[in-house]
This record gives C-alpha cells, sequence and structure tokens, in this order.
C-alpha cells in the first residue's frame, strides 16, 4: 500500500536494539551489530521472486553502494516461505545476490522473527536507523514501481539516510514502499 507512515519515535521502539543472528549466502552469518554503520543502517526485506524487487534491484544495489561510502551499514533481508515460494530459497538467494553483485549481506530470516519485530510487510521495503539503532525511516526506495524513475526523481531512500546521518531524525513525510506481501509460513 502507498501511504504515509508515522515519523518514528513510537515505529522505532520495535527495531531499537532489535539483534539478530541470520545466515548470509556469503557463507558468514550476522548480527545487526555486525552491518551496522557509524551513520547510521539499512535494513531492506526483499526476495528473489517478487517483480518489484526485480524492478529496483539494479537502483538498490547502486544506492546501497552510495550510502555505505558514507558510513550507512545495510544487509538485504528474505523472509519468505522456501517452501511455498521455492524460488526464495536460500540456495536461489545466493544466486540471485551473486547476479546482481551484492555489495552487501544478503541474509535469510527462515523463522520469520526479524520481519515480525520490524512489522516488515512487503518486498521491497526499507527500514532506515540511526547510529543509535533506532528507526527512522520506513519506506520505499524511490517513486518508481516496476520501471524508470522519472528525470530527476528524489532517491528517497538516499536522501532519508543523509538526512538521519546529520540529524538523527528521519524526514517527516515518508511514502510507504509497495510491493508483493512477505509469504508467512502457515
Amino acid at each position: 500500500m502507498e501511504g504515509k507512515t508515522e515519523s518514528t519515535t513510537a515505529a522505532g521502539a520495535a527495531a531499537q536494539a532489535f539483534n539478530f543472528r541470520l545466515p548470509a549466502t556469503d557463507g558468514k552469518t550476522y548480527t545487526l551489530a555486525d552491518i551496522a554503520g557509524p551513520r547510521g543502517t539499512v535494513i531492506a526485506f526483499i526476495c528473489n521472486h517478487c517483480p518489484y524487487v526485480k524492478a529496483v534491484v539494479a537502483r538498490m544495489v547502486a544506492d546501497a553502494r552510495t550510502l555505505m561510502g558514507e558510513g550507512v551499514g545495510f544487509a538485504a533481508i528474505c523472509s519468505n516461505d522456501a517452501q511455498g515460494y521455492p524460488e526464495d530459497s536460500f540456495s536461489n538467494m545466493a544466486r540471485f545476490a551473486a547476479h546482481h553483485e551484492f555489495p552487501f549481506p544478503y541474509l535469510h530470516d527462515e523463522d520469520q522473527i526479524v520481519a515480525r519485530a520490524f512489522g516488515a510487510e512487503c518486498t521491497p521495503e526499507f527500514f532506515g536507523l540511526t547510529a543509535d539503532g533506532v528507526q527512522a525511516y520506513r519506506g520505499r526506495l524511490d517513486s518508481a514501481r516496476m520501471g524508470e524513475p522519472e528525470p530527476g526523481a528524489a532517491r528517497e531512500l538516499v536522501e532519508a539516510m543523509r538526512q538521519i546521518a546529520e540529524t538523527g531524525e528521519g524526514p517527516q513525510d515518508q511514502i510507504a514502499s509497495i510491493g508483493c506481501s512477505i509469504k508467512w509460513r502457515a
């Protein structure tokens, strides 16, 4: 659904200091502390099969590289039920990450605890945390859905994370992401 999300004080409480330990497609296991950057952190909920993710993945990787170069940590998490959606299996996650040259960890949330803790609803969905781990952004990458953004369109995630890095506060207006629902296990 598209719309505005609240600024983050109450919403941030659930994500603040939530620490996970998840396996990644690079063979390592990561915690939130391992991913966190000195200027903030982005947690992106994605999956391999969603057409909305496929439409933005190249821009997401480019924006992740930009943010990581500015001291913002970045990770993507797949929380989908891989039994019901085999394209989202861990082995397919590894292929997807390699094919798109992810410069960040791609984590597997098999038991879906992390997605539930963040309140994630769809893929792709982006959560921006302050350097102290408080959620300050929940929204979309940019205004484009299935195509390319209009010329001069805002890079909403990048701009939000730059604001968070400078002020510790997210933007007042945050537009919810639109995409495929997270595929919850029965």
